[in-house]
């Protein structure tokens, strides 16, 4: 497969205990809890989307006593019966047993036609209706269609770097960011014994397991050498900006000969189960986005450095794949902004507000300040601009009005 395990490790996965509620994403789709919209989570396998949906239903028991909580989990054998619409609807009925159901659905995408199922279940108003899933396509195509206007969208990201800290039960250190730097915040890790091989042998399991499930089974890919190829030039080029053209002449330099338009089409999957996410530039004077030449980063950073290692020499990759991690999961609209030739790493935007963000290693020389904080500078609207760096005991500092704060203090106060 993807990643070769050469050593015998059986990794024991437990069942979750004493997970953290996930408040963000409590609070987000608490106002929605018992209203007649679907509610719709979304984002890659193993973030905790399972666990999220089953600590909904005990919110949701709460609340209405009487309601009938029925999960059904695609990931377990028990609901292997259940291959389309037609079989989930038999089993609804052949269980429902109130006359309110909370009806819980993990990971829908694997029932064929489920779309068709949810509009006649959304026409009762029996049901209030929360699914889950790991393909970003989940909420286009025919369901768009069907439920326009009747659903509501959340994505499920791993851990923030405060809800690691606050599952470890500790506080902000080196340490602790190293190991988060390291080895990302899939839930599952909590389960492990604090052991590098173990952490290092999940994550394996855990990419081999969404590729084969989300990217070749699903799209039907035969050629898996190319898939592998490019999904390891994008795990080295984070934070390059990048283009078809050029990852396809990478390619047939490395003896593989693929079109422009499979390269495309590749990306596409990839993003689409939620391992990658594409970034745009974004024209900050002129507001224009530009269609070619974009960013990726990787959704979780662990399975990045899965895939290709994890090295010192990559540490300003790293950085900015974690500063735009932390940014979607607060739930801003992230692009990469240029300005008069100069490139701004990100342009956060969330409810009308825009925030300018540059990341850096550290701040060692002049040569650096000037490029860091200089381009920024330029840019003279009133929005917030911030340096985030590596540089230690910098508190509240600020520099002709543009904020810099270390990258721990970045991750624990900002959003």
């Amino acid at each position: 497969m993807f990643i070769n395990n050469k050593s015998s490790i059986f990794v024991c996965l437990f069942f979750i205990r004493n997970m953290i509620k996930r408040k963000i994403y409590l609070e987000r789709v608490l106002p929605f809890v018992g209203k007649k919209l679907v509610k719709v989570f979304t984002g890659q396998r193993r973030v905790g989307k399972s666990h999220l949906l089953k600590t909904i239903a005990q919110e949701l028991q709460v609340l209405l006593p009487n309601i009938q909580i029925m999960l059904i989990d695609k990931e377990k054998f028990e609901f292997a019966s259940i291959e389309n619409y037609v079989d989930l609807m038999q089993y609804i009925e052949l269980n429902r047993k109130a006359e309110k159901i909370g009806l819980f659905i993990d990971e829908v995408q694997d029932i064929e036609n489920f779309e068709k199922a949810l509009r006649s279940l959304y026409s009762e108003d029996v049901f209030d209706i929360y699914v889950s899933g790991s393909n970003a396509n989940l909420l286009s195509g025919e369901l768009s269609t069907l439920l326009s206007g009747r659903y509501i969208e959340i994505e499920v990201f791993p851990f923030t770097y405060n809800e690691f800290l606050e599952i470890n039960n500790t506080q902000s250190s080196d340490e602790n960011f190293n190991k988060y730097l390291q080895f990302g915040a899939l839930p599952g890790l909590n389960e492990l014994p604090d052991k590098d091989y173990l952490k290092e042998e999940y994550l394996k399991n855990i990419y081999n397991s969404i590729m084969f499930k989300d990217v070749i089974r699903r799209n039907q890919i035969r050629n898996v050498v190319f898939l592998e190829n490019l999904i390891h030039f994008v795990a080295n080029n984070i934070g390059s900006l990048v283009s078809s053209n050029k990852i396809s002449d990478y390619l047939k330099s490395q003896k593989t000969n693929i079109s422009i338009n499979s390269v495309i089409e590749y990306l596409e999957m990839l993003c689409n189960a939620f391992v990658i996410r594409k970034v745009k530039r974004l024209d900050i004077k002129g507001k224009r986005v530009f269609e070619i030449g974009e960013k990726y980063y990787f959704e979780d950073l662990g399975i990045r450095n899965a895939i290709v290692g994890y090295r010192f020499t990559d540490i300003q990759k790293l950085l900015e794949n974690i500063v735009f991690n932390h940014l979607k999961a607060m739930q801003y609209k992230v692009s990469v902004g240029i300005f008069h030739n100069k490139e701004i790493d990100f342009v956060a935007e969330k409810c009308g507000e825009r925030k300018y963000i540059q990341v850096s290693y550290l701040l060692i020389d002049q040569n650096t300040l000037d490029r860091e904080f200089g381009n920024l500078l330029q840019i003279k609207d009133n929005y917030a601009k911030y340096v985030i760096s590596m540089d230690k005991n910098i508190g509240k500092n600020t520099y002709e009005g543009i904020f810099h704060l270390s990258i721990q203090e970045f991750l624990v106060t900002f959003n």
